[in-house]
């Protein structure tokens, strides 16, 4: 609601207007306290219902009055980076005018117990690319963007905040929850960006890193990124902000992403005070401004599910 308001939209049956919301644990926060009870009575069966991924999309859509396309995308810790990509192909082959697109995750039991099951969890505050990083903090969220095309654009005569310019994706094929030593996943993902964005390696003036905390995200992302980049550019990884909203972390960072084009500002990377000896790579620690036309957002979830998004100034 804040990004239909934000966006000025006054009826979503104006245009062909989508919904393309991602999530990866559905309603399970509220299903799973009746797994062992199987109780299903007093009106708790409405909670069983919530059960599935789609379900979240369909209420958001009827709380909108979205009747056009609406699609639920699961793809683990890249799903609403994905959901921005769909919808920007959605409107590039003119298949819809306008679209809304993000993800939400809610912090389940079930969500915990798998991580601490991996040994991903940090019992410190996370601290991406630092080389003394224990794991990630898990976090929740939801954020949504708005996507429209340039004819309605025009004719609803609206200010643009940022361009999707760039968007690609690909599967590591490495390991269902680690990614590869070369960071081949990121590679291709990255580099699809930016030829689709049509624009140079050395036009990135920053990089929203995945930059989880763990040990082989960090490593295997900064490979990545040292293969594509001549010399890397500012970046930094916002989830000490925030926690990893898994499902969420695409759009939320989007967000950040945005934000960072809009205002000339990179945001820190917090907890970091030692480079890891494989990358000697070192993040930006202090608020730091200066000019942004592109900054480049990376994704990265299990399954090997690989997502880059470029966000570019409007010119």
């Amino acid at each position: 609601k804040e990004a239909i308001k934000n966006s000025g939209i006054k009826s979503t049956e104006k245009y062909k207007t989508g919904l393309i919301s991602a999530t990866s644990v559905g309603g399970m926060v509220n299903t799973e306290k009746y797994y062992l009870s199987n109780n299903v009575k007093d009106g708790s069966i409405d909670y069983v219902n919530t059960h599935n991924a789609v379900k979240s999309t369909e209420l958001i859509a009827n709380s909108l009055g979205i009747k056009g396309y609406i699609s639920t995308i699961s793809t683990a810790c890249s799903s609403a980076a994905n959901s921005i990509m769909l919808g920007a192909r959605m409107i590039r082959s003119k298949k819809l005018d306008r679209v809304i697109v993000g993800g939400t995750d809610s912090l389940a039991k079930f969500t915990i117990n798998g991580f601490n099951s991996l040994m991903l969890l940090s019992e410190k505050e996370c601290m991406p690319f630092d080389a003394n990083r224990s794991g990630l903090n898990l976090g929740e969220g939801s954020a949504f963007l708005v996507l429209e095309s340039k004819e309605v654009i025009n004719k609803e005569k609206k200010k643009i905040i940022a361009n999707i310019s760039g968007y690609g994706n690909a599967n590591d094929a490495y390991h269902q929850t680690g990614s590869s030593e070369k960071g081949d996943g990121a590679y291709l993902a990255i580099n699809k960006a930016i030829k689709t964005a049509t624009i140079d390696t050395k036009d990135i003036d920053y990089i929203n890193m995945h930059g989880t905390g763990t040990n082989n995200n960090d490593i295997s992302e900064g490979i990545a990124v040292k293969r594509i980049f001549d010399t890397v550019p500012a970046f930094s990884s916002t989830k000490p902000y925030t926690g990893h909203t898994l499902a969420a972390a695409g759009a939320i960072e989007a967000v950040y992403s945005i934000l960072a084009l809009n205002n000339n500002v990179i945001f820190p990377n917090l907890n970091f005070k030692k480079e890891i000896p494989e990358l000697n790579l070192k993040p930006v620690t202090k608020v730091t401004y200066k000019n942004i036309n592109h900054v480049l957002s990376n994704s990265f979830g299990f399954g090997g599910n690989c997502t880059a998004l470029i966000f570019s100034k409007n010119e």
